[in-house]
Order: structure tokens, then sequence, then C-alpha cells
């Protein structure tokens, strides 16, 4: 049996809640390269960018250079009623495997979004309505994002214009009417309500849609709507900023109990709860203060960063939004109708792919097969049903900790429990049916996708 001398749940009090959010790229000496405007090639400023996003979230976005950015009161109260999020201790896991490691995870599925995503979504909707807007529009893959932010609208009485990827809409019903018992307009993706997507449907009749093609009609209902802007729950900046309390309180945590992480694990899709929880000890590792093996975690049919190119790419489908430098497998990539609807991006964080590229952390992808094998093990043994995003970082758990078991090591794992799946159960369903399969693109797919990147000065 397990040392049972640090509790299962490490709590913080209020008082330990971060007071500001960190910005990681403060610490970078090699900044994440700057968006660019498709047309003209050259760094967006912020004229360019403030038709598209809140003033003060452009202003975010931008900052390289301060470390630290005071959370406003009132997101801070809003905070409290789900933060600090519990730090877990697994020792039923730690038990099942027979392992020596020691099996820390973050979770963020306590409130009622059910996921991580309210820590930016309640920040993003409290400029907006600062700024006086009427509404915002967004995309939401899995559905995790677009609840939380129709929960943030609904609370500052915002409309909220929410394009969900088409898979996602028709596998969680559920998810779906959520966020319309919170007062959004829900459409599936692509639809034939936007321009860019009859263009899409035109282009990829039947397709099942993606992150890049809601992105697409997103920001052209924003861009076209007077008092309406768009917002991003993943690979901005601004997102990976607001996402930072997740790593804050982890490290906060583990220093109560004198704690040094070896491992850190997190999911990865477009890079938002994985940049916030490896925000801290990132820092650090950059500052030469500490070191960490950080990995990420992503599905083997959407593979950017184990397979894809680091270069500018369109973030969007429709190819309308500006250019990233990131690890792309290509905007025109179409990724397979797995379950892990909020990993289904083409691309990467910008920030987190410049790490990636600078050596400072490392990549894996993993099949859904073997994610739902690691989330049913954690489901019978931790009392959790994850989210099938969260599972991938627990399979990757799970495997090193059984690495640990073969050679003797004590290593300390931690990794990010992003949210609960009870809307995921369909997919479940397909698992414990025998019914889910594997779907790896081919290098020819990848290729053919890659081929399409603009032409820009790499």
């Amino acid at each position: 049996m397990a040392d049972k001398t640090i509790p299962y749940k490490i709590y913080l009090s209020e008082e330990d809640m971060p007071k500001a959010w960190y910005n990681l790229r403060a610490d970078m000496k090699n900044k994440p390269a700057p968006l660019l405007n498709p047309g003209t090639g050259k760094p967006l400023t912020a004229e360019e960018l403030s038709p598209i996003f809140c003033e003060e979230l452009v202003a975010q976005e931008l900052d390289d250079t301060t470390p630290f950015i005071e959370i406003p009161e009132e997101i801070r109260n809003f905070y409290k009623m789900f933060r600090p999020s519990p730090l877990v201790r697994a020792y039923c896991l730690e038990e099942k495997l027979g392992t020596p490691a020691k099996i820390y995870y973050k979770f963020e599925g306590n409130n009622t979004s059910g996921s991580h995503k309210l820590n930016s979504a309640i920040a993003q909707a409290y400029y907006a309505k600062r700024q006086g807007l009427k509404g915002v529009t967004t995309e939401t893959g899995a559905g995790q994002w677009g609840t939380a932010l129709s929960m943030a609208c609904s609370y500052f009485g915002l409309d909220c214009k929410v394009y969900m990827v088409k898979v996602s809409y028709e596998q969680k019903p559920f998810r779906r009417e959520v966020m319309r018992t919170y007062g959004a307009s829900v459409v599936p993706s692509p639809s034939e309500t936007t321009e860019i997507g009859r263009k899409i449907l035109a282009e990829f009749p039947g397709t099942t849609g993606s992150l890049g093609c809601a992105i697409s009609e997103a920001v052209e209902v924003a861009t076209k709507n007077p008092g309406y802007r768009y917002v991003l729950g993943s690979v901005l900046n601004q997102v990976l900023l607001h996402q930072s309390v997740i790593g804050l309180e982890t490290k906060t945590a583990l220093d109560k109990y004198g704690i040094k992480p070896d491992i850190i694990i997190g999911c990865a899709g477009g890079g938002s709860n994985l940049g916030g929880l490896i925000a801290p000890f990132m820092g650090e590792k950059l500052r030469g203060e500490a070191d960490y093996r950080i990995i990420a975690v992503e599905p083997a049919s959407c593979p950017s960063f184990t397979r894809g190119t680091f270069a500018y790419d369109f973030c969007d489908t429709g190819m309308i939004c500006p250019l990233a430098k990131m690890y792309t497998l290509g905007s025109s990539f179409i990724p397979s109708a797995n379950h892990a609807g909020g990993l289904r991006f083409h691309g990467m964080s910008s920030t987190l792919s410049q790490l990636y590229h600078d050596g400072y952390m490392e990549a894996t992808s993993v099949e859904q097969t073997s994610v739902f094998e690691a989330a049913e093990m954690f489901a019978r043994v931790e009392g959790i049903l994850p989210a099938p995003e969260s599972s991938h970082a627990i399979r990757a758990a799970i495997d090193e900790a059984l690495k640990c078991k073969e050679t003797g090591e004590e290593k300390t794992i931690v990794f990010g429990l992003t949210g609960t799946g009870y809307f995921d159960l369909v997919a479940y369903q397909k698992f414990n049916d025998g019914e889910m399969s594997d779907y790896i693109p081919t290098d020819e797919e990848i290729a053919a996708s890659v081929a399409k990147l603009p032409k820009v000065p790499q």
C-alpha cells in the first residue's frame, strides 16, 4: 500500500488563488513568431486585430514582455465559485499499477461546464462586456468551450453564437442542449449560414467538419455583425495566459508539501490546458531555476506536434484568419471523426510550438482505443469519468508509471485532468461495444495538406 502521508486531495484556500496571470512569453528567449496579416505578410497590429478581438484581449495577445498581468477583481470573484481546484494524489491508480511512481492530477472538472475552459471564457466575456459589446461568436469542438462561454455570456448578459464541429454536434446532443439552456445559439459547422460554410460544403460534401471550419464561420459572423467580436478557447496567447491559473495553483499546492515533479503531462489540441498547466514550471526551466520533463500528448489521428510542419499557416480552414507560425498539418487537413473533439485542430499554439521547436518539451501521439482503455481504468479506480481529451494525458501518465515499475524509479508524475466525460457517453458506448477503431492519417494525406501551406518566408 502506498505511503499516505500526503492527503488524497490538496486543497488551497481562496487566499492562495493567483492574483495575476503568468505570461510565459516574458521568460522566453525565442519569442513566438508574430501573427501575420495574410494579405500583406506583415505582423498584425493592434488596429488590425481590434475588429476581430476585444481591445484588452488584443493587448494581452501582443504582450511578450509583461510577466504578470493582474486578474480583475470581478473575474477573481467568479473564479471563487470553482477555484482553487484540487490537486489529487492518485493513490488508487498507483496501487492498481503496482508502481513506485507518485501520481498527481490537477482536476479542472468541478464546475458546471465540466472543464478548464471556464478559466478563459469568463475572462473573455468580462472584457467584451466592459467594452460595451452586444455579443460574441466562437467555435467549439467537443463542446466544453462552447458550454463554458455560454455560461460566461449568460452571467454578463451577452449574446453568444456558437459554431459546433458537426461530428460533435451529432455525437453530443446533451452538450449542445446545455449551451442552449444558457442562452447560446448553436449551429453545426460547416453550415449553410455563412459564405465560408457554403464554400467548404461545396468543396468537401458530407464532411464531418473540423475546428478550422468552425473558426472560419465564427470569425465571418463576428466581423459582419456590428457589436460582436470573436473569441477563441485555445491556441491564442491570451488563452494560455488565462489558463496559467491551473499551473500556478498546481505549483502552490506542490510547494506546500515540498513536492517537486519529475514529469508533467498534458493533453494537447490547440494548447490551452497544456500551456496553462506547465506555465510556471516552464518558466523555471527557461530561467534555469529547475528542470522538468514536460510531455504533450495528442491523438494519433491529428498529430500536429509529432508529424506536423513548423511553419506559418492559417488558423482556419476558410483561410480568412491571421497566419500563425506553429506546428501544423495544414489548414485544409480534416481529421477523422474521433471522439476527442477538443483535440481535432490542425495546428498548435505558437508559444508551445516555439518551446517544442527549441527542445524544452517533448510530444507523443496515442491511438483512441488505448486512450479509452486508460480512461476506463482511471474511472474504475479513481472514481471520475474523464473526458476523452483528458484521457490522453492519463494514457501517457500510466505509461510513464509502468516504466517506473520496470526500472524501480520513484518518479513524481503530474498530469492535467481537464474535465469530465459525462457528455461523452456515446464514445464510451462505442468503446464498450467494441465498435471503436483507430485511424491514423497516411504520410500522403498529411503531405497533400502541408503542400497547400501559404507561401510565406519562414
